[in-house]
């Protein structure tokens, strides 16, 4: 069984964010080992300077990969990656599972971002949208897209 992790920097503070995570992670169980590892989320100055920001990127990477489990490919969630559709996101998903990824971690940076470091160790970078989401929204969106991609593999009723 395929194991799928989402590392993301920061806890998820509104409870309606953390039922929808719950609820995928819930629906995932028939087709793969789930789970949501979080990262302290650095604090920042209202006005940061750059050399903060970077600070704060690199402290922050230093946590998702400390926390990455062993063997796991990263997918790095970036406004640089490259966009899928659904299908092509399950695709991708089968075929890492096919090629021996059995480990595959979803990286969700903070508001800021996610590190320089972090991005050089992705196996691929994957964009949700050229559209802004709230770093908390956007594991909610991924939780749905994953649990999406299994359906679509398995022929499900839920991906029209």
């Amino acid at each position: 069984m395929q194991h799928i992790y989402i590392l993301c920097v920061g806890n998820l503070k509104e409870r309606w964010l953390k039922d929808a995570c719950e609820e995928y992670a819930k629906r995932m169980t028939p087709f793969c080992s789930f789970e949501i590892i979080e990262v302290a989320e650095e604090r920042m100055p209202d006005k940061p300077s750059l050399a903060q920001i970077e600070n704060v990127l690199k402290k922050e990477g230093e946590r998702l990969l400390s926390r990455l489990p062993k063997g796991a490919d990263i997918v790095a969630m970036c406004v640089e990656g490259e966009r899928l559709s659904s299908e092509g996101l399950s695709e991708f998903i089968g075929r890492s599972a096919c090629n021996g990824a059995g480990h595959l971690a979803f990286a969700v940076g903070g508001s800021w971002g996610l590190s320089p470091e972090v991005k050089k160790k992705a196996a691929f970078k994957l964009s949700m949208s050229a559209m802004t989401f709230p770093h908390q929204l956007t594991r909610v969106m991924l939780c749905e897209q994953i649990y999406r991609a299994f359906k679509i593999q398995t022929g499900g009723k839920y991906h029209k």
